[in-house]
């Protein structure tokens, strides 16, 4: 119960956060998206213990920011690939896969995607590693480094 409860405040947090408006209607139809929401996530039983929104929700700020700053350097440094195509040189590579959750995995997978210049391939579940696809060689260096994926590690909290 108390995930359903932590997942309804989240959810409302944010619409409020983003909407902006607080006339009736809009507050109406945010109640109403929002409880649709947590019907859904109870219909499907994806909300538990492994994906309550709370234990990790206080760390999100910190690692958004941080992915936004590896954005924009790789946007960067991609528009330099791009001002001068001899850079670009893809590599297909594997990356080990250190997260302990589902959503751990697909939150680091989803992070490369992101990032300009690499593109995950492959996710399989219980793989070790993720397949991705870098633009250039500088690009896969910086995701075998594991910062990344250790920023993704603290993200999930300790295990």
């Amino acid at each position: 119960m108390r995930y359903f409860i932590s997942l309804t405040a989240i959810l409302a947090l944010l619409w409020l956060g983003l909407s902006g408006v607080y006339k009736p209607l809009i507050l109406l139809l945010g109640a109403l998206s929002v409880g649709l929401v947590v019907w859904l996530t109870e219909r499907m039983e994806v909300l538990g213990a492994e994906h309550d929104p709370a234990s990790f929700a206080w760390r999100l700020p910190r690692y958004w920011v941080w992915l936004i700053k590896e954005v924009i350097v790789a946007n960067w440094t991609v528009a330099r690939a791009v001002i001068n195509p001899s850079r670009v040189q893809p590599v297909q590579l594997r990356v080990p896969i250190t997260q302990r959750s589902p959503v751990g995995r697909v939150t680091y997978a989803n992070s490369i995607t992101l990032t300009p210049g690499t593109v995950t391939t492959r996710l399989k579940p219980g793989a070790a590693y993720l397949e991705v696809h870098a633009l250039m060689p500088s690009t896969a260096d910086d995701l075998r480094s594991g910062a990344m994926a250790e920023r993704v590690n603290r993200l999930e909290g300790p295990g």
